[in-house]
C-alpha cells in the first residue's frame, strides 16, 4: 500500500513544483533575473518527473490487483489479462485524467528540452503559461477526481472489471494518441499568449510555433482515426463515425487545428493574418480544453464518455473561462501591435488559404451548434431536442465541395498578386483532366453527386500534381532527382494534402455504397450481400479469460468460390454480466466485410449484421497520410538550420 501513497505524494509535489514553474519565471522577468528564468527549464523537467511517478504508481496499483485503492477496484479484476490492466489505468475518468495531465507535462518537457534556441525570455514566458496550465488540472484532479483514494478498511477481495467495450487494443492506442494531440495543441497556445505578454508576434513567432502545432495535429489526426476504427469495430455498428457528441468533441480541435497549421504557414511566409493566426491558437486549444468538459461533466449522454459527475464538470468550466477569458483580455490588449509585415493581395495563395480557414471554422461551428443546442435547449425548457447525422451530412457536404474549389485553386497560386488569366492558364489543365475522367467516373455506375464529388477530388489531386510538375521541370537533374530535391516542408504538404484526399474518397464511396442488411438466420441459411454470399454454418461456445462466448461460423462465397470463412462472436463478460458483440472483419484495400452476431432469436435462429463497406479503409489510409506528412513536413532542415542562427546570435 506504500507505492499508492507515494504515487499521491508525487502527485502533490508535482502541483507545488507547477506553481513556482508559473510563478517564479515571471518575477525572473521583471526582476531581469536569470537565475530564477532558468528554474522555469528545471520546473518543467521536474514536473514531469514527478507526474511520470505518480503514473507509474497506478500502473504498480493495477498490476498488482491493489483493491484497497476504489478507482483499482471499479475498472480491474483479479481475471482481466494483463495487457489490459496497464491500459485500464486510463479505462476511468480518474485515471484518464492523469494521463492527460502527464501528457501535459511531457510536452512541457519537450519545449524545455528542445526549445533552447529561443531567447530566454520567450522560452520562460511559453513554460510559465505551461506551468499555469498544468496547476488547474493538477488541482482539478486532487480536488475531485483522484485515483489514490481508500477503500477502507474493508474493501473486496475482488474487482468489478473493466468495461468490456475498453477490453480491446484500440484503448491502448487511441487516448494516449487522441491526448497527445488534445493537449499539444498547449503549446502554440502557450506560444501565442508569450508572444503577446512580450508584445513580440512576428515571422520568427510563427516558425517557433508551427512544428509544435503540427506534431500536435499529426497525433490528433491519428487518435481521431484509431477512436474512429475502434467504433467501426468494437461497438458492431459497422460505421466508422457517428456524429457522436464525444466524437464531436474531437473533431472541433482538429478543424481548429487544420485552420491554424494554414494560417501560421502563411505569417511565417509573408507576416500576414496575426490577429487571426492568434485567435485560431485561442480556439484551439479552448476547444481541447471544452472536449474535456463534455467527456466528464456528464452533461452528454454518449458510450465514449466517462464521467457523470456535474461538480466535476463545473470545475473544468471553470478552467475553461479563466483560461479563454484571460486569453482574449490579452489579445484585445495587444491588438495595436498584430499589424502586417507586408501588404495583401486579394489574388494569391494567402487569399485562397485564408478562404479555406474561414470555410474550416464555419465547419467547427455548425459542429459546435449541434453537439451543444440540444443542451442549451434543454436548459431553456424548450424542450427535448435531438440533432443527429442528417443535420451534419447535409451542412457538410456543400462545405466540402466549396473547400476542395479553393484547394484546387490555391495548390497552383504563388505568394504574390497574380491576373485572372496567370490563375486560368495554371488551372485550365487540370479541371480539363477532371471533366475528361469525370464521364469515364459517371459511366461505372456512381450517382451523380458522388460524380460531382469524385470530380472536385480529382481536379484538386491534378491541380497538386501540376504544381509538382512545374516545380520538377526546374531542376535539370531529371524529374525523380528533381523531386527528392524539393524540400522536405512541401513534400510533406503534398503528401498531407493527398492524404485527405483519399480519405475524402472513402468517406463519400461508402458512404453512397455500402450495402447493410440487418436480419434473422438459422444455421444452414445463405444471404446474398453485395457481390458475395453468406453461408451460417453453425454456433459454438468458447471459454474465454474472463467471458463466455458464442463463435458463429459463416462462409464466404464469390462466384461459387470460397473467399472465407467469419467467425463473429456473442460474448459475457461473468463479472459484469454484461454482454458484447465481437464483430467479424474481412479487410480490403476496395472493400470490407463485416459481420456482428446478435442475440439469439428462438431455438435456432439468431439477429445478424452483415455489411458490405467498398473503399472503408481509404478513411483510415487518408489519415495516416495526413500524419505522415505532417512529420515530413517538421523534418524539414530549414527549421533546425535557423535554431543554430538563433544560438549564434545570441
Amino acid at each position: 500500500m506504500i507505492v499508492p501513497e507515494l504515487g499521491q505524494f508525487a502527485l502533490g509535489m508535482a502541483l507545488v513544483v507547477a506553481f513556482f514553474q508559473a510563478l517564479l519565471p515571471w518575477w525572473g522577468l521583471r526582476l531581469g533575473h536569470a537565475g530564477l528564468q532558468a528554474c522555469a527549464r528545471s520546473a518543467a523537467l521536474t514536473q514531469a518527473a514527478l507526474v511520470a511517478a505518480s503514473f507509474l504508481a497506478l500502473e504498480y496499483a493495477f498490476i498488482n490487483n491493489d483493491f484497497t485503492l476504489s478507482y483499482v477496484v471499479e475498472n480491474s479484476n483479479t481475471r482481466l489479462p494483463f495487457y489490459y490492466k496497464i491500459s485500464a489505468v486510463w479505462g476511468g475518468h480518474e485515471g484518464s485524467l492523469l494521463l492527460w495531465v502527464l501528457v501535459l507535462s511531457l510536452w512541457t518537457a519537450a519545449v524545455a528540452l528542445f526549445s533552447r534556441s529561443l531567447p530566454r525570455p520567450l522560452l520562460t514566458r511559453v513554460l510559465a503559461v505551461m506551468g499555469a496550465v498544468s496547476v488547474a488540472f493538477i488541482a482539478f484532479i486532487l480536488k475531485t477526481s483522484n485515483p489514490f483514494n481508500h477503500d477502507l478498511p474493508f474493501f473486496p477481495p475482488d474487482g468489478n472489471d473493466l468495461n468490456p467495450l475498453l477490453q480491446d487494443p484500440g484503448l491502448i492506442m487511441h487516448p494516449p494518441m487522441l491526448y497527445m494531440g488534445y493537449v499539444g495543441f498547449s503549446v502554440p497556445f502557450a506560444f501565442a499568449m508569450a508572444g503577446l505578454l512580450s508584445g513580440r508576434l512576428d515571422s520568427a513567432w510563427a516558425r517557433w510555433s508551427r512544428p509544435w502545432a503540427v506534431v500536435a495535429w499529426c497525433f490528433l489526426s491519428l487518435g481521431i482515426a484509431l477512436g474512429s476504427w475502434w467504433s467501426y469495430y468494437v461497438l458492431g455498428w459497422g460505421g466508422w463515425w457517428f456524429w457522436d457528441p464525444v466524437e464531436n468533441a474531437s473533431f472541433m480541435p482538429w478543424l481548429a487545428g487544420t485552420a491554424l497549421l494554414h494560417s501560421l504557414a502563411v505569417t511565417e511566409k509573408r507576416g500576414v493574418f496575426k490577429a487571426w493566426t492568434v485567435l485560431l491558437a485561442i480556439l484551439t486549444f479552448a476547444l481541447s480544453v471544452l472536449g474535456t468538459f463534455l467527456v466528464r461533466s456528464g452533461v452528454l449522454t454518449s458510450v465514449h464518455a466517462f464521467a457523470s459527475d456535474p461538480s466535476r464538470g463545473m470545475f473544468v468550466l471553470g478552467i475553461l473561462t479563466l483560461m479563454v477569458g484571460a486569453a482574449l483580455v490579452l489579445f484585445a490588449w495587444r491588438a495595436p501591435l498584430l499589424v502586417s509585415e507586408s501588404r495583401y493581395l486579394l489574388l494569391s495563395r494567402e487569399t485562397f488559404i485564408l478562404a479555406n480557414n474561414v470555410l474550416l471554422v464555419i465547419a467547427c461551428c455548425v459542429v459546435f451548434l449541434g453537439t451543444l443546442f440540444p443542451l442549451v435547449s434543454a436548459a431553456l425548457h424548450a424542450g427535448k431536442i435531438s440533432v443527429g447525422p442528417p443535420y451534419f451530412n447535409f451542412v457538410f457536404r456543400p462545405l466540402c465541395d466549396v473547400l476542395l474549389v479553393f484547394m484546387a485553386a490555391g495548390s497552383l497560386l504563388q505568394w504574390k498578386q497574380q491576373s485572372f488569366d496567370s490563375v486560368w492558364r495554371q488551372l485550365r489543365q487540370p479541371v480539363l483532366a477532371a471533366l475528361i475522367a469525370l464521364p469515364v467516373v459517371y459511366w461505372a455506375g456512381w450517382h451523380t453527386l458522388v460524380a460531382l464529388s469524385l470530380f472536385l477530388i480529382l481536379a484538386v489531386a491534378f491541380s497538386m500534381l501540376a504544381d509538382i510538375l512545374r516545380k520538377v521541370a526546374k531542376s535539370k537533374q531529371g524529374a525523380w532527382a528533381g523531386f527528392w530535391r524539393l524540400s522536405r516542408s512541401y513534400r510533406g504538404m503534398q503528401l498531407a494534402h493527398f492524404g485527405f484526399l483519399v480519405a475524402l474518397t472513402g468517406i463519400v464511396l461508402t458512404s453512397y455504397y455500402s450495402d447493410e442488411h440487418d436480419l434473422r438466420m438459422q444455421v444452414g441459411e445463405h444471404v446474398q450481400v453485395g457481390p458475395y454470399s453468406f453461408e451460417f454454418r453453425d454456433v459454438r461456445d468458447v471459454q474465454g479469460p474472463n467471458y463466455t462466448s458464442q463463435v458463429a461460423d459463416f462462409v464466404v462465397r464469390q462466384h461459387d468460390r470460397v473467399v472465407r470463412h467469419m467467425r463473429p462472436e456473442k460474448r459475457l463478460y461473468t463479472v459484469r454480466q454484461q454482454a458484447m458483440a465481437k464483430v467479424a472483419l474481412s479487410p480490403g484495400l476496395i472493400r470490407d466485410l463485416y459481420i456482428a452476431l446478435g442475440d439469439a432469436v428462438g431455438a435456432k435462429a439468431w439477429a445478424v449484421r452483415i455489411y458490405y463497406k467498398p473503399f472503408v479503409r481509404w478513411i483510415w489510409l487518408g489519415a495516416l497520410l495526413m500524419a505522415a506528412g505532417g512529420l515530413l513536413v517538421i523534418r524539414d532542415p530549414r527549421y533546425r538550420l535557423r535554431g543554430r542562427a538563433l544560438d549564434a546570435n545570441k
